[in-house]
């Protein structure tokens, strides 16, 4: 019988894994490690057989990864029914453990940053070479409503400086999307292309591992991100994920129509833009100042 240990590296040289894409390798192999070198007791899950792995050991491993916040604990058991469902699929075993753990649902997020906030973190950002990337970043998902990752992972080829416009393909659902560069933002990356132009991400980490410049990593980038926050003297609740939310926020309050917002935000369903349309002070103003102009 297969260890966790055995069983991930069949996992890894399988047509499944080979055929993801780099970044959702890179994401499962640290979840998987992560949960594999989790204490069961005198061992790690990466040492246990997969018959011996009991239901209750997955629901007190995942008891203990909510520890370090529910969204990751669900993620790593996510990543780990994959797993033992690829080993289901292979017979090596017959039922999965984590497949009945009940997991704890994450309340929607709803925190959208004020614009002096946007603008103190940029301030700081772009004062230091060290952390200029990351508020490129944060610019670039703010500007264009977009989500942080897509922009950690934007390359080069998707900007075309002669007519001033950005070309996106969202990871999450395939959409394509065609956006403006507005004029700071412009600036920005054309100073950016004279220093990174060279390599094929437009923000990636200042300094270059074993030779290549790579991109910040999906659980890193938080963390220099916190780091960077608290330096600009913001809200502890304040995240970049929410960048993309404040500013199709600031859209739905401007009145732009649900179409347009779709066509920036790469939306298909006008019903997942609703979450942003919340009820605020300014929103009721235009509506009430566009009855009476009626």
């Amino acid at each position: 019988m297969l260890t966790i240990k055995e069983l991930k590296d069949e996992y890894y040289s399988s047509h499944d894994f080979k055929h993801l894409r780099d970044e959702t390798k890179a994401q499962y192999s640290y979840l998987l490690n992560f949960a594999s070198s989790t204490d069961v007791g005198n061992k790690t899950f990466n040492d246990m057989k997969l018959s011996d792995i009991t239901t209750k050991q997955a629901k007190l491993a995942y008891d203990g990864w909510c520890d370090r916040g529910l969204a990751f604990a669900n993620h790593i058991v996510s990543a780990t029914t994959m797993l033992l469902n690829y080993a289901i699929r292979m017979e090596h075993i017959k039922t999965n453990p984590f497949a009945i753990v009940r997991r704890r649902s994450t309340e929607p997020r709803r925190i959208v940053w004020g614009r002096e906030d946007v603008k103190r973190l940029l301030d700081v950002a772009y004062s230091d070479f060290s952390t200029r990337n990351i508020g490129l970043i944060a610019h670039m998902a703010y500007e264009w409503c977009q989500r942080v990752g897509d922009m950690r992972l934007l390359t080069w080829d998707r900007v075309d400086f002669t007519n001033r416009s950005v070309h996106i393909k969202q990871s999450k659902r395939n959409a394509e999307v065609f956006l403006p560069i507005e004029e700071d933002l412009y600036g920005m990356l054309v100073e950016q292309e004279k220093d990174f132009g060279f390599q094929p991400y437009v923000a990636p980490r200042p300094e270059p591992y074993q030779g290549e410049y790579l991109p910040y990593s999906v659980y890193k980038l938080p963390h220099y991100a916190r780091r960077l926050m608290d330096a600009a003297d913001l809200p502890p609740e304040l995240r970049l994920s929410d960048l993309r939310r404040t500013g199709t926020t600031e859209m739905v309050e401007a009145g732009v129509g649900i179409g347009q917002i779709m066509s920036v935000t790469g939306h298909a369903n006008p019903q997942s833009v609703k979450p942003y349309m919340k009820n605020t002070y300014k929103s009721a103003e235009l509506a009430l100042t566009a009855r009476k102009k009626a």
